[in-house]
């Protein structure tokens, strides 16, 4: 090994040994891994306490973790914000702790910076509102929170607010000032919002179901929505499967699924099941 090799692994050794000793700045999100650079080469660790996120002073505890010491001071976090590519956008909706989905405010200047106009998730936004225009950090990959744009108008992120509340349309969405990329972080909270609803609605018709076979010892195994009417997967208390389509309104019987002599709109879900258990004919 020649005495150049040895001399760089020596001095590389030396400097970890050192750094061990040292606290280092880095921005963590809840559960990840923070970075620092010795010598061009990149290490990471894992963060301690495993719950934190936000800017701190964080020291090696060895090779694999680092423990936080305190938190990050402002003039600190504003000087290494500063080595990355500066950048505008809107925030269309929080996806977990301090990470929000953002759109570029401009796309033409986003494609300039950063590469593309696209949505992107922003970490640790400690201020600001859906829709409101925020300064963002990015090294092309991530991109972190910087500030809340204080030169735009909040008028503009208010209007796009209520109109969510009417449940404005994206395509309907129409006021003079608006720009494309108002119109697309406009929609990705729609999107999201009447995704949330979906859902909501969806957990309140499995509990109405589940309810009504309950009562008569039924169990739900699923169903699907058909606009009017469920078509509703269910098993007796003996354990035969059933499908059956039930209206959504009053869970009276649509179709049972069995002979009934044209008498399946006299029962509902909890009384069929009764029905089908006992094996009554009409």
């Amino acid at each position: 090994m020649s005495k150049k090799i040895k001399q760089l692994i020596k001095d590389l050794a030396e400097d970890e040994g050192a750094f061990l000793g040292t606290r280092f700045l880095a921005p963590c999100v809840r559960g990840g891994k923070v970075r620092t650079r010795i010598r061009g080469l990149v290490y990471r660790f894992t963060a301690r306490p495993r719950d934190f996120e936000g800017w701190g002073l964080f020291q090696p505890v060895d090779e694999k973790i680092a423990q936080l010491k305190e938190p990050g001071s402002l003039p600190r976090i504003a000087e290494y914000l500063k080595l990355f590519s500066p950048l505008r956008a809107r925030l269309a909706y929080k996806l977990q702790g301090l990470t929000w989905l953002a759109y570029p405010y401009n796309e033409s200047d986003a494609i300039q910076r950063v590469g593309s106009a696209r949505p992107f998730a922003v970490h640790l936004v400690t201020d600001g509102a859906q829709f409101e225009t925020i300064d963002v950090r990015s090294n092309g990959n991530t991109f972190w929170f910087e500030d809340t744009n204080r030169n735009a108008d909040p008028r503009i992120a208010e209007r796009l607010r209520d109109e969510m509340k009417k449940v404005t349309l994206p395509e309907h969405l129409r006021f003079p000032t608006l720009t494309p990329e108002m119109r697309a972080v406009y929609e990705l909270g729609f999107q999201q919002t009447a995704e949330a609803r979906r859902q909501l609605e969806q957990r309140r018709d499995e509990a109405r179901l589940t309810e009504a076979l309950d009562m008569a010892g039924g169990a739900l195994n699923g169903f699907r929505d058909r606009d009017s009417y469920w078509t509703v997967e269910w098993t007796t208390r003996s354990g035969a499967r059933q499908t059956s389509a039930i209206s959504k309104g009053d869970l009276t019987v649509v179709s049972s699924g069995i002979c009934l002599s044209d008498r399946d709109s006299d029962f509902d879900l909890t009384s069929l099941v009764g029905v089908i258990e006992n094996q009554y004919e009409y």
